[in-house]
Formats: structure tokens, C-alpha cells, sequence
């Protein structure tokens, strides 16, 4: 136990100290040199590629798998309704309060104590810790960047917010722009096409529509038209309606096949802004969920997007803190939860055999 409180200690210290440090999406460069300087203190030799930051552990080895070790650096901006100071680390009992402490300073800080635990130990499996940037503006130049850089990966341990139960499958992303063209009138004497009205029958469809398979973990592929604009003034008749659709897949479906569907339904021009964030998905048998089930802890699916959408290899989900705190004003992690990640974390990973 003594071990465990030294490594809180560190993690703590070091989260109070990248939470007085900015570090919004895409601004993260100052929150790297500190957690870069820190981890060269810890003699863990780490590389970097714009703002992400990264250490391999000693004796690597093609011949064994590889477990990745990754959570964010970068935050949102604080919304106005703070009643602390973001910036500021303020203490209040069990609770460390500070943007980023919950989403996802916790998780980083944690398994960066675990990376160093492991790291002097023997295990059968190689391991990288990766602190990625942009991840909650998907940016290219966050783990996107990066992964290429990598060593082959066999499966990933993601530390976002979970309450430390493993999310197994988590919802992809898709954003698609629609367009319906009319033509300008005069709305007085009925003149032109109205682009609204040509677009209310694909709006129908898209409330409608079900999707067939439905995920036991993530439930079914859900559609939303979540923006609508139209028209310059009263009385001149729309010749151009614009609908952005929000659509969250599914582990059972691709985004590329969503897209098909909806563009064979609609008679509106759809362009998707991008195919690159997929839904995720671990086999329950897989023997990093396995030693998971076998400490009681409870699989679910995580309907909020994290760098998951971007790997193409098996990864899994879980952290400390809670979900529902990340993005809200007073955000907060417990330090009795970093210190039961720490412990939870190397219960689960060290001597775990990767198949």
C-alpha cells in the first residue's frame, strides 16, 4: 500500500500542475513541455510529434504484442458558469477540482504511474504510454498523427471517465451536410420552388427511419438533424434549404454503409465531412476483458466518442472519474479514485498474457 501512496502522490502532483497549465484543443504545447520535462525527470526517454507525447517501455520486441497505454492532454474551453477558477487547482476534501481533472486528467495521470510501474517489471507483452492531443476536436494532428509513428498494436487501454467499469464498444461519429436547391421568387405571387419544401420529405425519412440491427451494448444507429437554415427574408421564396445531420453508428454498421443508405433515400445532395470516426468494438473473450470480468467489474457501451474512433486495433475503454462530469462547470475527480485506477489498473495488466 505504501507504493500505491507514493504513486498517487506523483499523479496527483503532476494533474495539479497540467491543470494550471492551458491546454485547450490544438493549444496544448505548454501542457506537453511540462509533461514531457516530467516524464524525462522519470528517466522514461519520451518522444513527441506536435503535441502528443509518448514513451515505449524498455526491451521491446517485435516478437511479443504491444499494449497501448493512452489518454488526452487537451481539454475544452470552461463554460462561463464555473464558480471556481478553471485554471486554479482547488482542494476540497476527497475532491481535486480543475478543468481537465475529470476528462481526462485522471486517466492520464494514472496510467502514466502505471506505465512506470510496469515498465520495471517483467510481462510478456510490450507497452507504450501515449498522451494524445485534440482529441476532443478529433484534430488531425492528435493520435491520427502519431499512430503511424507506433509500433504494430495489439490492443489499446483507454483511460477516460468510466467509474473504472470497461466500456466494450463505444458509438461512432458521423456528420453529413444535406442541401436541397430551389429557385428565388417572389413569396406574394407564389413564384419559384421552395427549397424547404423540397427537402420535408427527406427530414420525414430521416425522423423514421430504423435501423435493422441494433447493438445489446450500444442500442441502435440513431439519425438527428440537429441544425436547418433557409431563406433570407419573408417574402422572397428559399432557393436553398441546408440540414446538418448528426448520426451516431453503431458497432454493426460502418459509417461508409450509413452513408450509402442515406444518400439512396434522400433526394437532398449529402456530403459526409468525414468517415474517419468509427464506432469501436472488444471481443468479450478477449483477455484484457476477461481479467476485467474477473474482478466483478461490469462491460457497457459508451455512447461519447474518444481517440477509439481513430484505432484500428481492439481497444478498451475505462478510467477514473465519471462521464457525466467531463464538459460541466466545477469539474472534479476524487483522489480515492486515481489511487483505485492505479491499483485496479496494474490488478488487471500486470502479468496479463495478450494473445
Amino acid at each position: 500500500m505504501k507504493a500505491i501512496t507514493q504513486q498517487v502522490q506523483q499523479a496527483v502532483s503532476l494533474l495539479n500542475q497540467l491543470i494550471a497549465t492551458p491546454s485547450v484543443s490544438r493549444e496544448e504545447a505548454a501542457a506537453a513541455d511540462l509533461l514531457e520535462d516530467m516524464m524525462r525527470k522519470w528517466g522514461l526517454a519520451p518522444r513527441r510529434e506536435n503535441n502528443n507525447i509518448w514513451a515505449i517501455a524498455p526491451d521491446y520486441s517485435l516478437d511479443r504484442p504491444t499494449l497501448l497505454l493512452n489518454a488526452h492532454i487537451d481539454t475544452v474551453r470552461p463554460v462561463a458558469s464555473w464558480t471556481y477558477d478553471p485554471y486554479k487547482p482547488f482542494t476540497d476534501g476527497d475532491r481535486l477540482y480543475g478543468l481537465g481533472s475529470n476528462d481526462c486528467g485522471g486517466g492520464l495521470v494514472s496510467l502514466l504511474e502505471v506505465f512506470k510501474y510496469l515498465s520495471s517489471t517483467h510481462q510478456s507483452y510490450n507497452l507504450i504510454y501515449l498522451a494524445s492531443a485534440e482529441e476532443e476536436v478529433s484534430g488531425v494532428n492528435g493520435i491520427s498523427s502519431v499512430l503511424p509513428l507506433l509500433p504494430p498494436i495489439t490492443v489499446a487501454l483507454v483511460g477516460e471517465p468510466t467509474g473504472m467499469q470497461p466500456a466494450i464498444a463505444e458509438k461512432g461519429l458521423m456528420v453529413i451536410d444535406m442541401t436541397s436547391y430551389g429557385r428565388s421568387g417572389h413569396a406574394a405571387r407564389n413564384e419559384g420552388v421552395n427549397a424547404i419544401y423540397k427537402m420535408l420529405n427527406d427530414l420525414t425519412w430521416l425522423r423514421d427511419y430504423r435501423f435493422e440491427k441494433v447493438s445489446p451494448l450500444l442500442g441502435p444507429t440513431v439519425m438527428n438533424v440537429t441544425v436547418l437554415n433557409a431563406g433570407t427574408q419573408h417574402n422572397v421564396v428559399p432557393d436553398i434549404c441546408k440540414a446538418v445531420i448528426d448520426v451516431r453508428t453503431n458497432e454493426l454498421y460502418d459509417n461508409e454503409e450509413v452513408f450509402a443508405l442515406i444518400r439512396s433515400n434522400v433526394a437532398s445532395e449529402v456530403k459526409a465531412r468525414s468517415f474517419r470516426l468509427k464506432s469501436s468494438h472488444i471481443d468479450i473473450s478477449h483477455p484484457i476483458v476477461a481479467r476485467c470480468l474477473s474482478m466483478g467489474k461490469e462491460p457497457f457501451g459508451s455512447p461519447t466518442l474518444s481517440d477509439q474512433a481513430l484505432m484500428s486495433f481492439p481497444s478498451l475503454k475505462m478510467g477514473p472519474g465519471q462521464s457525466s462530469r467531463s464538459h460541466s462547470a466545477d469539474e472534479y475527480i476524487c483522489f480515492s479514485e486515481i489511487e483505485k485506477a492505479i491499483e485496479e489498473y496494474i490488478k488487471i495488466l500486470d502479468g496479463l498474457t495478450l494473445s
